[in-house]
């Protein structure tokens, strides 16, 4: 476990499927490191009782996530929790001076309203009065609010769906690219999406050999996307989201369309648009027209792979985006944004390259 004040990490929820991958790359971090191990149903065992299969060292118990011991413990504190529970914790380790990188949805939003209309479910057990710490938390999406992140208290990282659509989707929103209106996302995960506790519609039985969508219409991450994407743009955006499930554990595949301004621009003239943007930020990977992503090149990275195409018969720009959305999706994104609050390159520690096939 860590003893050196300053890279100091302590992970709640730890044996979920965040907590896992964020303890499996703070292993392997030059600087950061794991101080505390935080959980519920696992609280007062060995983590070798319940990760047989990840070793720590000196084999630490897991804890019920007390602030007072959180706070003696660590620098900064990673929150895989469901939603509703880290919104609980966050404000008492803010208080004690730990820095939080929440991976829930709990402060996505700018606004707790928009939260108590959209977790609905999740709010009706609740009493959250802190409209002020919503306003404040920093989008933990480092290629776009990395200056931000760095001096962040308390940073909300992105749901896996936003990320894969945000990132290619972004770049042509701020250059007035593209209409506002009429975009599609059409978005496909596996099912380690769903998280580590039993679901139904996760069993072999239910997902193999099968695709279906699923939240149609409504689904929690449109507003999500739709609000990064609104403050990018500088104006209203609407847009269709539809994610569906897929007979694999790991990885996310976005395509987003959307209606080109200018129909005289090629699928090379996006690429460079794309790559113009994200040439400094190692994290993403633009790809050569004509080459598009598959979701094996990204797994087990912290790599977005990106690929554009434009389909000059219907004016109609065509983005792809492949990422791990259990690393860049989610442990490896907080990661990302625990680098930039010590003051780090966002990319260190983190994998980049895959193991292929």
């Amino acid at each position: 476990m860590a003893t050196v004040k300053g890279g100091r990490v302590a992970v709640i929820g730890a044996s979920g499927y965040g907590g896992l991958q964020t303890i499996r790359l703070l292993q392997g971090h030059p600087v950061l490191s794991v101080s505390f191990l935080g959980g519920e149903r696992s609280a007062g065992q060995r983590w070798s009782s319940v990760c047989s299969f990840l070793p720590l060292p000196d084999d630490p118990t897991v804890e019920s996530a007390d602030p007072d011991r959180i706070a003696a413990s660590s620098d900064f504190a990673v929150l895989s929790l469901p939603n509703g529970l880290a919104c609980q914790l966050a404000p008492q380790l803010l208080e004690r001076g730990v820095r939080v990188v929440d991976l829930s949805a709990d402060f996505r939003y700018r606004s707790l309203e928009q939260w108590l209309q959209v977790y609905a479910k999740e709010a009706g057990s609740l009493n959250r009065q802190d409209a002020e710490l919503c306003s404040s938390a920093v989008y933990g999406l480092p290629e776009w609010n990395g200056p931000a992140i760095a001096e962040a208290k308390l940073v909300a990282a992105p749901g896996c769906f936003p990320t894969a659509s945000l990132l290619p989707l972004l770049p042509f929103l701020k250059q007035g690219l593209i209409e506002t209106s009429g975009i599609i996302i059409d978005a496909k995960t596996g099912t380690s999406g769903g998280g580590r506790l039993p679901k139904e519609a996760m069993l072999l039985a239910e997902a193999s050999e099968s695709i279906a969508p699923y939240g149609v219409i409504g689904h929690r991450h449109t507003s999500e996307i739709e609000q990064m994407a609104m403050e990018v743009a500088g104006q209203e955006v609407r847009l269709q989201f539809t994610p569906h499930l897929v007979p694999m554990v790991r990885g996310l595949l976005s395509t987003v369309y959307a209606r080109l301004r200018d129909p005289g621009l090629t699928a090379e003239d996006c690429t460079t648009v794309l790559e113009a943007i994200y040439r400094h930020h190692p994290c993403v990977q633009v790809l050569p027209v004509g080459t598009y992503p598959a979701t094996k090149w990204a797994r087990h990275t912290n790599r977005g792979l990106l690929s554009v195409q434009v389909d000059t018969r219907t004016g109609q720009l065509v983005l792809m985006s492949a990422i791990d959305n259990l690393i860049k999706g989610q442990a490896g994104q907080g990661l990302q944004c625990l680098n930039l609050m010590a003051g780090l390159a966002p990319e260190t520690g983190l994998p980049l390259q895959s193991f292929y096939p």
